[in-house]
């Protein structure tokens, strides 16, 4: 191994904060199964526990009507298409209770950047909700969509974020981060919030006691060392607010625009976790992406510094768009935790573990309750 990989890694390892020059040197090296070990080494230090996480929730996508325009995305539609919608909200309530009926305790819900619903509209949407169903976790509107809020309200952030979660809104996800780097958001999409910005929603959102998600979409038009300028705009928030609970890092999916665009593979996006692991010293937890990558890569994934496979996601559209479309079984997803000699065990949107202890250890081809995905 070259000794000043060996002595980054070794740095890491032993929990000192890697410079930006430094992780960049982990992005450029090629030894896969170097930079994972360290990340799971990571891990391990972070995570002794005997068992790995998962959730249950639904991606619902209110309205795929958006004005931004993104290179990639396949999911979104232009104001006057006709083949854009608002989701009714009968039918958005009854896809709730399916989740529910299934064991699950949170949706996940993100659209467009619509250009007529007002913040009153989205109030009552969550008061819709939370009425129905109290016991259920909203993590809802990704930075973008809340910086459009205050441009659609003509109010301050503060008061947007202030009513949002008054109304119900219980946690933020870290959507439509792409790449945290101008030159990068610029090129890549049109009438999007830039950098600072989608960091101050985020910093704004945990100012007023809020979590929610960290999150990278690479390989398209990023340099490596825009990578870690990304991972850097994150460590720095995290150490100003401490509200990150998980990083998520994923491949683009080619879409829209790009869809002829090579797709970033597997060893890229283990290459990139790992390295997050080893750069985001402040950030708890890593989620795998079996969403993107598949069921054996997202495994894989929980030796490269994730703790944590993610949601059995019933629903998902906006990668399903693109044409990439994996799928599972809560039966394949515990399975894949313990084929690696993890107990799986649940857990909600604050990591907490809301599943009963298991009695003995769950057996790789144990037969569990499937949820149809």
């Amino acid at each position: 191994m070259d000794p000043e990989i060996k002595r980054i890694l070794d740095k890491s390892v032993a929990g000192e904060r890697l410079a930006p020059d430094e992780g960049l040197r982990l992005l450029e090296c090629h030894d896969l199964a170097a930079l994972g070990r360290a990340a799971d080494a990571v891990t391990r230090r972070l995570h002794p526990e005997p068992y790995r996480t998962y959730n249950i929730d639904r991606n619902i996508n209110y309205t795929n009507v958006c004005t931004a325009v993104c290179d990639f995305c396949a999911f979104f539609r232009k104001p006057k298409d006709a083949e854009g919608y608002v989701l009714d909200r009968a039918e958005l309530l009854k896809k709730i209770e399916e989740t529910v009926a299934l064991g699950g305790d949170q949706i996940l819900m993100q659209g467009g950047l619509h250009p007529t619903l007002s913040l009153e509209w989205y109030e009552e949407l969550l008061g819709d909700i939370k009425r129905h169903f109290p016991t259920v976790n909203i993590h809802g509107f990704s930075p973008p969509e809340i910086h459009h809020f205050t441009k659609i309200a003509k109010l301050p952030l503060r008061a947007v974020l202030e009513r949002l979660k008054a109304a119900g809104l219980g946690s933020l996800p870290g959507g439509g981060a792409e790449i945290l780097v101008d030159r990068v958001r610029r090129e890549l999409t049109r009438g999007k919030v830039l950098t600072d910005d989608w960091l101050n929603v985020c910093r704004v959102w945990h100012e007023l006691g809020g979590i929610g998600s960290a999150t990278m979409m690479f390989g398209h038009i990023e340099s490596l060392a825009e990578r870690i300028e990304h991972l850097e705009r994150l460590r720095q928030l995290q150490d100003e607010t401490g509200g990150f609970t998980a990083f998520i890092c994923w491949t683009m999916q080619p879409g829209y625009e790009m869809a002829t665009a090579p797709a970033a593979g597997s060893f890229e996006y283990l290459k990139t976790q790992a390295v997050g692991r080893l750069y985001l010293d402040n950030i708890p937890n890593i989620q795998s992406s079996w969403v993107t990558q598949g069921l054996k890569i997202g495994q894989i994934a929980l030796v490269f510094g994730a703790n944590d496979m993610g949601s059995l996601m019933i629903e998902e559209n906006v990668v399903a768009a693109a044409g990439t479309v994996h799928y599972l079984t809560l039966d394949e997803m515990r399975g894949a935790i313990a084929e690696l000699g993890f107990t799986p065990r649940r857990r909600n949107v604050f990591y907490e573990l809301i599943d009963d202890p298991p009695t003995r250890p769950l057996e790789p081809s144990a037969s569990l309750p499937v949820v149809a995905a």
